[in-house]
């Protein structure tokens, strides 16, 4: 059906992404993927953590493990926006972003992710073509946060067209398989440059108005594996 061009995980939530070559899927999603995640200390919400949306400086911060292939026992560093190195637990950095929101502000560390509903989305290549076209300007494809982008054989397909479906990945003899499972609802953050954390709520509107708020796939793991880039994509039996 394609091939994997780009696997991005994002060891805190709403930072930018750490672009991979390749990558453990386990039951829970990537092994790291949004592992920590900053929340106002006083927030007891079932969803208390932090994103672009509240502060959207936080897309322009990097996080990267010490040691790509070991999450679990990596350290983290993370580089602010003006160049400032902090390791994610230095109570510096919590301080600084504490400052855009109005109270302290804590670290989680969560095993199995900071997710806002499944463990792993998938985006096209062609979904980018078709957004771009429906937008009139560029639409970064980074805006989305999703995990695979997968490059169609067929020009004319985008993940829509998958739903439903179970895609092995690679040629593995017991490769990694997602099923493609519910349509992803998107909200302001992509709305949110990655490259400038600027608003634009122009982005939001067309994602709206021509695709019914629905970009990209949410997928369960139905066999767990290792992904690579460059990985051929096929249907599962």
């Amino acid at each position: 059906m394609g091939r994997v061009v780009a696997l991005w995980r994002y060891p805190v939530k709403s930072m930018r992404a750490e672009p991979l070559d390749t990558a453990a899927l386990h039951w829970t999603g990537l092994h790291g993927d949004r592992q920590y995640a900053f929340c106002r200390a006083a927030d007891r919400s079932d969803f208390p953590w932090l994103t672009g949306r509240q502060i959207p400086g936080l897309v322009l911060h990097t996080a990267r493990y010490s040691d790509p292939g070991d999450p679990r026992l990596a350290r983290v560093r993370v580089t602010a926006p003006d160049g400032a190195e902090h390791a994610i637990d230095d109570p510096a950095l919590a301080q600084r972003l504490s400052e855009s929101v109005d109270g302290p502000v804590r670290l989680l560390r969560l095993g199995r992710g900071a997710f806002d509903a499944m463990p792993v989305s998938v985006i096209t290549t062609t979904t980018g073509q078709v957004v771009n076209q429906a937008h009139g300007a560029p639409v970064t494809l980074d805006r989305f946060r999703a995990n695979l982008v997968i490059a169609p054989d067929d020009p004319a397909v985008t993940e829509r067209d998958w739903l439903g479906r179970a895609l092995a990945l690679g040629d593995d003899p017991d490769p990694p398989v997602l099923r493609l499972d519910w349509p992803i609802p998107r909200c302001a953050m992509v709305a949110i440059d990655s490259a400038t954390a600027v608003r634009d709520a122009s982005v939001l509107r067309t994602v709206v108005q021509r695709f019914g708020n629905e970009v990209g796939i949410y997928c369960a793991v139905q066999a767990p594996g290792r992904i690579r880039v460059g990985d051929r994509v096929r249907f599962a039996e």
